[in-house]
């Protein structure tokens, strides 16, 4: 067999991920991470796709419309991130496939709700 003419590869979690603008996060080391909310029958995921764009100026929060994301996540023990809204994300999955990086999250039930 050949090798393949692309490489997946798993990647190292960004530690912080904040709201920078609308729409744009970053990480601990400046990268920007472009997320895609998507809502399923079992609650809320969300894509995070690392791509590099300007920037621009940061926003305050008061500044940004209504999200079902929070502000900021924080990698925690268990391959899971806690948001600044006290909700914990499982991570599906984080990618490097030809150059792009993915990471999945998939929101968790509130225990409190339940």
């Amino acid at each position: 067999m050949g090798e393949l003419p692309f490489s997946v590869q798993t990647a190292l979690h960004p530690d912080h991920l904040w709201i920078w603008r609308k729409a744009v996060y970053v990480d601990e080391n400046q990268r920007t991470w472009l997320p895609i909310s998507i809502k399923t029958e079992d609650g809320l995921r969300v894509l995070l796709r690392q791509e590099d764009i300007p920037r621009g100026e940061a926003m305050r929060p008061s500044q940004l419309p209504p999200s079902p994301l929070p502000l900021m996540w924080q990698l925690y023990p268990g391959r899971r991130y806690r948001g600044s809204d006290s909700s914990f994300w499982h991570i599906v999955y984080h990618i490097q496939f030809s150059g792009v990086e993915d990471l999945l999250l998939e929101k968790l039930p509130d225990p409190e709700c339940e």
